[in-house]
């Protein structure tokens, strides 16, 4: 059996040792719980025709070699009061993205963030209530963050979902 995902190489996410592939049944269950993460074990096994045994097994194989990180409701931001929504990119000094990804992770706000590779060097989601709270994170608490040099912000005008992953 190969150790390679269509996602990469096949290592259970901080364990230290190899996950196996993803096989037809472990990707129709990604898909039915992606799709309703309350599904129960039951209309899971019933939805792709296999035992509840076998599915309550996956489920837990899955859980346990760290394909499935968890299960969580998908909030509309605007309908939960964040009507203000944009990306900021944060040029930050060299060997301070410790430091500055710990501050960030502390931004009430930044609903995420990622280190990068190119002109900039993290872009973080800010979902705000309005555009003075959002103004406050960017140039409040996110300029004062020791190692940050300079910070550009995007408005986001509208979102919508791609098909960009297997399972969404």
């Amino acid at each position: 059996m190969s150790q390679e995902t269509a996602g990469g190489a096949g290592r259970a996410a901080g364990s230290g040792r190899s996950a196996r592939a993803l096989d037809e049944v472990d990707r129709r269950i990604l898909d039915e719980l992606v799709r309703d993460g309350r599904t129960s074990v039951r209309t899971l096994a019933e939805r792709i025709h296999i035992s509840r045994t076998n599915a309550y097994a996956r489920v837990e194989r899955l859980l346990r070699d760290g394909v499935i990180t968890g299960f969580r409701a998908q909030v509309a931001p605007e309908a939960a009061g964040l009507g203000t929504s944009a990306y900021v990119a944060l040029t930050i000094e060299q060997n301070t993205w410790r430091e500055v990804s710990a501050e960030l992770a502390r931004v009430r706000y930044i609903e995420h963030a990622a280190l990068l590779g190119g002109d900039h060097d993290v872009l973080a989601l800010v979902r705000a209530p309005d555009n003075a709270a959002l103004r406050d994170v960017v140039l409040g608490q996110v300029q004062s963050i020791p190692g940050v040099l300079s910070t550009r912000t995007w408005l986001v005008f509208e979102e919508f979902d791609g098909a960009g992953s297997p399972w969404a």
